[in-house]
């Protein structure tokens, strides 16, 4: 193979990567608990919190802090698992990348 196609396949794959890095980060996730629910954009920026009023107690805020640290937890874990499942195509095996 020469240099000149060598620097085309990488010029491709890199093109190929920064669009699936934007199709990610434009993606929305949900994350949920019991009582609340978070979306968040690939970016991992917080889009939204809903919290399901009608099942907690007014002094209750303790649980209501857990619960919206569980949907954010779980909002986060589904970003890190579409990044790794479709980022993992161009690393190959080399971890931390993304």
């Amino acid at each position: 193979m020469n240099m000149q196609a060598m620097l085309k396949q990488a010029q491709k794959l890199q093109k190929d990567m920064l669009e699936t890095q934007e199709k990610i980060n434009s993606t929305e996730f949900t994350g949920k608990s019991s009582i609340v629910t978070v979306k968040m954009n690939g970016k991992k920026e917080l889009l939204d919190i809903k919290i399901d009023i009608d099942k907690i107690e007014a002094d209750d805020v303790e649980l209501l802090q857990d619960m919206i640290t569980v949907a954010f937890n779980d909002c986060m874990k589904q970003i890190d698992k579409e990044t790794n499942d479709k980022m993992g195509a161009y690393t190959k095996g080399m971890p931390g990348l993304f």
